[in-house]
C-alpha cells in the first residue's frame, strides 16, 4: 500500500447532532476535529497508536465517501451509529488524527466506499451478504481473520413474544411466532436465511432479523449474524460470536495486530487489499451539487444505498420515457426503520407499502419489502405519483392510483369489456384491510385502463 498525492478536498463537514426530542442540531466541524471525535466514539479502549491511526484513515475515508448521506436533512453526516458515533476528543485521538491528517483510502480516483466493524468474529464478510444488491469490490473480501480471536463469544435469550414484536415493527404480520429455523448460511458461516412459522412473509435474512431485533429490543441481544439458534421454553437462545456486520476493518483485530507491532499501513493492507493511501491537500468547503436522487436510510441499511439509488434512478428514467415527461430534477426517498415510523410520517396503514408526502417517497422497512418481493414495484408505484401529480393531483383519487398501478405494470393487461365501478377516495385512502386495498387498486386500474383504451392520453383521464 503506497501513499500518493491527490487533488484537494473540502476540510469541513456539516454534522447533525441528534436531539433527545427528535431532530438535529447542525454544527460545522473541521475534518480532523471530526475524525478525532469519531475515534473517541468508535475506537476500542486503550487502542495502540497504530490501531488508532489505521482507524483514523478508515474513519476519514468513510466520512468523505458518505458525506452526502444526510443531504435530504440539510447536512452531511449524523453523530449516531447510522453514520459514525462522535464523543469528546481526548489527547490520543487528537494525536492519531493529526499524525494521519488528510490521508484517505482511494479507489478509482475517489475516496473508497469502505466499512469497519467492532469484531468480525474470525472471518470478514462481503457487503452483499449484509445488504442485498450491494457491490462486492475486491478490497472488501470475505476471508479468515485470526486477529480478533473469534471473539467476543456471546449468548442471548430472547422471548418469542419479543421477537414477534420486533418482526411486526419491521413489517411482518402474524399473531404468534410458532417456530424459527436456520435454513441457509453464507460462505462465511453467517446465517443467511431463517424460516419463520406463524408470520408473513415466512422467511427473513439473518441480517434483517438482527436489525429488526436491534431497533425494537436493543442491539445488545443479537450482536452479529454468526450464531446458532436453540429453541427454549419461552423463546430462543442465540449462541454467537463477533459484533457488528463483519465487513471491512475489524476494530478488535486491528488492536491486536498493532499490539503485535504492525503499522497502520500494515493493518489497512490486511483489511483493504489493493487500496492506496492518498494524501489530500485541504481547501475550503464548497456547496455540493444537488443530487437528482436523494436516499435517506435508517441505521444498518446504509449498505443498501447504492442498490436503492440505482433502482430509483432506473425507474425514474424509464417512467420519464414511458410518460413522455422530463425527469424531476430531484427525488427524495425516505426508508423507515419500523412500520410505526412509516404510519406516523404518512398517516397511511402499513400495508400500502409506500406513500408520497410533500413530494417525498416514504417506504416501509427494506426487510419487509424485500421479503415480500415488492421493493422495486413499490418504488415505481410511488414514482408514478411524483411524476404525474403535477397534472393529476386535483383529480379523483382513482385516477391517480389507477395511473400508478397501470404504469407500474411491465406488461399491460387488456382493458375490461364492461364499465367498471371506480373506487371512492375513502376506499383508497382509508382501506380497512390489505384485501380491500388490493380490490380498490384493481378497480382504479380498470377504470384508468378503460379510458386509455379509447385513445386518451394519461393526462386526459378524469
Amino acid at each position: 500500500m503506497t501513499v500518493v498525492t491527490t487533488p484537494a478536498i473540502d476540510d469541513q463537514l456539516r454534522v447533525g447532532f441528534a436531539r433527545p426530542g427528535g431532530g438535529y442540531t447542525v454544527a460545522t466541524l473541521p475534518l480532523e476535529t471530526y475524525v478525532s471525535r469519531v475515534l473517541a466514539g468508535e475506537a476500542a479502549r486503550d487502542s495502540p497508536p497504530a490501531a488508532l491511526e489505521a482507524l483514523a484513515i478508515t474513519v476519514r475515508s468513510y466520512a468523505l465517501a458518505n458525506r452526502s448521506r444526510h443531504r435530504a436533512d440539510g447536512f452531511d453526516l449524523c453523530d449516531q451509529t447510522h453514520c459514525q458515533v462522535l464523543r469528546a476528543a481526548i489527547a490520543v485521538t487528537d494525536r492519531a488524527a493529526e499524525r494521519t491528517a488528510g490521508r484517505v483510502l482511494m479507489h478509482d480516483g475517489a475516496p473508497a466506499s469502505i466499512y469497519y466493524t467492532a469484531s468480525c468474529g474470525g472471518r470478514t464478510e462481503i457487503p452483499s451478504a449484509v445488504w442485498p444488491g450491494a457491490a462486492d469490490p475486491p478490497y472488501l473480501p470475505s476471508k479468515k481473520d485470526d486477529a480478533c480471536g473469534g471473539g467476543p463469544v456471546w449468548t442471548a435469550d430472547v422471548g418469542a413474544s419479543d421477537l414477534l414484536r420486533a418482526l411486526r415493527n419491521a413489517g411482518f404480520r402474524g399473531n404468534r411466532l410458532r417456530q424459527m429455523r436456520i435454513v441457509t448460511r453464507d460462505k462465511s458461516g453467517r446465517v443467511s436465511q431463517i424460516d419463520l412459522e406463524g408470520v408473513t412473509p415466512d422467511r427473513i435474512s439473518g441480517q434483517d432479523l438482527r436489525v429488526a431485533a436491534g431497533r425494537t429490543l436493543g442491539w445488545q441481544h443479537i450482536k452479529s449474524t454468526a450464531f446458532d439458534l436453540q429453541r427454549m421454553p419461552d423463546g430462543y437462545r442465540f449462541n454467537g460470536r463477533g459484533s457488528g456486520h463483519g465487513v471491512g476493518l475489524c476494530v478488535i483485530g486491528s488492536v491486536r495486530l498493532a499490539a503485535d507491532g504492525q503499522s497502520a499501513a500494515d493493518i489497512l493492507r490486511r483489511y483493504f487489499p489493493g487500496l492506496e493511501i492518498a494524501q489530500f491537500a485541504r481547501r475550503p468547503t464548497t456547496t455540493a451539487p444537488t443530487a437528482p436522487v436523494v436516499v435517506s436510510l435508517p441505521d444498518e441499511d446504509e449498505g443498501a444505498r447504492s442498490f436503492v439509488d440505482d433502482v430509483m434512478s432506473h425507474e425514474r428514467d424509464d417512467l420519464a420515457r414511458t410518460l413522455g415527461v422530463t425527469p424531476p430534477p430531484r427525488v427524495t426517498v425516505r426508508v423507515h426503520p419500523t412500520t410505526t415510523s412509516f404510519e406516523q410520517a404518512t398517516g397511511r396503514p402499513w400495508f400500502v407499502s409506500g406513500a408520497v408526502v410533500n413530494g417525498e417517497l416514504h417506504l416501509l422497512p427494506l426487510a419487509s419489502l424485500r421479503e415480500r418481493g415488492v421493493l422495486e414495484r413499490t418504488i415505481r408505484h410511488e414514482l408514478v405519483h411524483v411524476m404525474t401529480d403535477t397534472v393529476l393531483g386535483t383529480r379523483p383519487r382513482w385516477v391517480r392510483e389507477g395511473a400508478a398501478v397501470y404504469f407500474t405494470e411491465r406488461t399491460q393487461e387488456p382493458a375490461p369489456s364492461t364499465r367498471p365501478t371506480c373506487p371512492s377516495d375513502a376506499e383508497l385512502l382509508q382501506p380497512v384491510s390489505i384485501g380491500a386495498l388490493s380490490t380498490a387498486y384493481a378497480r382504479a386500474r380498470a377504470c384508468f385502463a378503460r379510458q386509455i383504451a379509447t385513445g386518451k392520453s394519461w393526462r386526459d383521464v378524469k
